[in-house]
């Protein structure tokens, strides 16, 4: 198969609209023909509607030790935004590549798929995984899937290379998250008749205080790292809805809520004193009224932190190839943790910035995705010794 560049793989990406409410099996299938020209074959799932799919692809012997290149293929959305070009089509100009994806994170996987043909004609001693996920964009909902069924059909990695935009700089940490949606069910009425009814906006409002309450309790008496900004763990309400019309009292209110956590057990620790004051303190005095009146907390997404460690052989390796001697920490969270979680030592290392993610106008610029290829030929070197 003709090789190509990591520019016209990246146009080849961008044009694949992979938004997160739609289909990425276009891009995967792109990629597994893309493979199947250097005789690679891909392990491929689907999620549960088979509207999307994962790939999982081993080049180099089937033995323990091996790095996984791993990176995701949805993107965010473009409604709303003022692109000055077609966000699905690249554009080029001033030694920067635009689109969609450019940098969050296509680039990094246009590079990695760059440089297959090196990757094959080497005698690698270690294997080098590529691992490409879907729905990371909305809560890192496809990865843990992916990784369970990496675990059990490939030989234990020895690290994982995670190409999130960071300008290639080492990272070594990153804040986990947790989102919740809260139901709450009261009893309506006539708004003159207060006393006969339960407003579920009032006892939203009263959780929504209390959340205010373990954020401090967070703040104060949880995980510091001096490093984030802010150094501790957060909970912010982010949307709410209820009622039915100014005249009724509201029966029904749903607010969904996150919790960006440095320590791993902050959201569960978030969650659970939630739904103590709700059963100790607010539904008994609903009940008073309203038998049927509740309060229930779903988890939605429950992504780990990246937690910094002192024997973490993904970021020896990075130092070991960039020279970097100091490791940095990202606020927004990723699949590197659910990487930790699973038993891979993992670093978050790929081009271009998260100042350029998410964006009108995303770019990567072409010297990120240059020194990401020189970075990676570092690592082909080191797996073939």
């Amino acid at each position: 198969m003709t090789q190509l560049t990591y520019e016209e793989i990246l146009g080849s990406l961008i044009g694949f609209d992979t938004v997160s409410a739609h289909s990425n099996k276009a891009l995967i299938d792109f990629v597994q023909n893309y493979l199947a020209g250097f005789d690679i074959s891909c392990n491929i799932a689907p999620n549960d509607k088979g509207t999307k799919a994962d790939l999982i692809a081993t080049i180099g012997p089937m033995v323990e030790g091996g790095i996984v290149l791993s990176g995701h293929t949805d993107v965010v959305p473009v409604e709303g935004q003022d692109w000055h070009s077609d966000p699905f089509e690249m554009l080029k100009k001033d030694n920067k590549l635009y689109g969609r994806g450019a940098c969050d994170m296509k680039g990094f996987i246009a590079v990695v798929l760059s440089l297959v043909p090196e990757f094959t004609t080497r005698d690698l001693k270690v294997p080098l995984h590529l691992v490409f996920s879907y729905d990371e964009e909305v809560g890192c909902l496809g990865a843990p899937a992916l990784i369970a069924r990496m675990c059990k059909d490939v030989p234990p990695p020895q690290a994982a290379i995670i190409g999130e935009p960071t300008s290639m700089k080492l990272v070594n940490a990153h804040k986990g998250v947790a989102l919740f949606e809260t139901t709450v069910t009261g009893r309506p009425g006539h708004s003159s008749q207060t006393h006969m009814g339960v407003n579920a906006i009032s006892f939203a409002a009263a959780c929504i205080h209390y959340l205010g309450d373990i954020a401090e309790d967070l703040k104060v008496n949880g995980a510091i790292d001096e490093r984030f900004e802010p150094p501790h763990s957060t909970i912010s309400p982010g949307t709410i809805e209820g009622g039915t019309a100014l005249n009724i009292i509201a029966e029904e209110c749903k607010f969904v809520w996150d919790c960006r956590s440095i320590s791993g057990g902050d959201g569960e620790f978030a969650l659970q004193k939630m739904e103590a004051y709700c059963r100790d303190i607010l539904i008994p005095k609903m009940r008073e009224i309203a038998p049927e009146a509740d309060i229930q907390t779903e988890t939605k997404v429950l992504a780990p932190p990246l937690e910094a460690s002192d024997d973490n052989a993904a970021e020896a390796l990075v130092r070991q190839f960039t020279g970097q001697n100091q490791a940095g920490v990202v606020s927004f969270a990723a699949e590197a943790g659910l990487f930790q979680e699973a038993g891979v030592p993992s670093v978050i290392c790929g081009p271009g910035s998260i100042d350029q993610a998410h964006r009108p106008d995303e770019y990567v610029e072409l010297s990120q995705l240059k020194e990401c290829e020189e970075f990676l030929i570092k690592l082909t070197d080191w797996a073939a010794a």
